[in-house]
């Protein structure tokens, strides 16, 4: 795809020193704004075009400098993998996920490039950007689980402390993938830093939740929160697995009020369905978004003077769709 010159884009330390790790600083001077459309059965509506669409800058409607609709559009995935003591009883199965994801995200190809993060107790870099997602796969092989949870370090982190590729957050684009249920007992961060650097910096977020049905998790809002205002979202590969079984919880059992008993192969079916599910539907959204972009053009808008957070909105010439889009933008670069 050939890339239409940026207007009046400033971009700043796009490239990192080999051995040296400073923060990703992106001031906007274009916008861009993936989009993904879904009509009423859940199912990608991708035969739309430029006309269809109306963005809206606090209010103000904006005109579209550059529109794709391509697949397979060129990515940078952050996988962030949860290490806390609450992965250990579905360890295995995210672990195979993880990898399972990693290695349909990143085929090989140097369109797409990614980089693994684990957080435990703390947030690590356990792989640095690259294309070659043997490395990522190796790692996780020898990883196991144990500690707190510290979630929002782990986004921080990848917003700041990586190598990044020539051409980011244009194309390729930012993105990252939680595997985890959300709750953050260990970071340094808050979440409204977290949510900051995050749209600072134009990634967009999306998490497999490890959370299962009829389970409540004090981090799920949070996560949801985190995907939602930067315009993924949340998949729960666990959330259905006792949906057709009455009384799930009315029989105690030594490893919990489980319809299909931990260890069986009923249980390991429905579990491994659910996650090939939201792999596919991750991997999916992320190939199949329709990118725009815009130079906001605020004159004469009152609405937008002095404001350090500019509202976005996406429509749509279509009814009975739903619309996710990143909710708004930092004009200034991140101190």
């Amino acid at each position: 795809m050939t890339l239409r010159p940026l207007l009046a884009l400033a971009v700043c330390s796009l490239l990192f020193a080999q051995n040296e790790q400073k923060p990703i600083r992106v001031q906007v001077n274009e916008v861009i704004v993936p989009v993904t459309v879904v009509d009423d059965q859940g199912k990608f509506v991708s035969n739309l075009d430029e006309n269809d669409f109306h963005i809206f800058d606090e209010g103000k409607e904006q005109k579209i400098n550059f529109f794709s609709r391509e697949r397979s559009q060129p990515v940078v995935v952050g996988f962030l993998i949860d290490m806390s003591n609450s992965m250990r009883i579905h360890w295995k199965t995210y672990q195979d996920a993880a990898m399972e994801l990693i290695l349909n995200m990143l085929p090989g190809d140097k369109k797409y490039s990614g980089y693994l993060i684990t957080y435990g107790n703390q947030a690590e870099l356990q792989v640095n950007t690259a294309s070659d997602s043997e490395k990522m796969v190796e790692k996780l092989r020898k990883l196991k689980p144990g500690g707190g949870s510290a979630l929002y370090d782990a986004i921080y982190m990848a917003c700041t402390s990586r190598n990044l590729v020539n051409g980011e957050p244009y194309e390729p684009r930012r993105v990252l993938i939680v595997i985890g249920d959300g709750h953050d007992t260990a970071s340094k961060k808050t979440l409204e830093e977290t949510l900051e650097v995050a749209q600072r910096n134009l990634v967009t977020i999306y998490a497999m939740s490890t959370v299962s049905f009829g389970f409540d998790s004090e981090g799920d809002k949070n996560l949801i929160r985190l995907a939602e205002e930067t315009g993924g979202r949340v998949e729960y590969p666990l959330n259905k697995l006792y949906k057709d079984v009455a009384g799930y919880l009315s029989t105690p059992s030594d490893e919990g009020n489980f319809a299909l008993t931990p260890g069986t192969g009923g249980y390991a079916s429905e579990i491994a369905n659910g996650v090939f599910h939201a792999i596919a539907a991750i991997a999916g959204e992320v190939t199949t978004q329709y990118i725009m972009r815009y130079t906001p053009d605020t004159a004469g808008n009152a609405k937008a003077e002095g404001k350090v957070f500019h509202n976005i909105k996406v429509a749509v010439n279509l009814q009975n769709v739903k619309v996710r889009y990143r909710k708004g933008y930092y004009p200034q670069t991140p101190q």
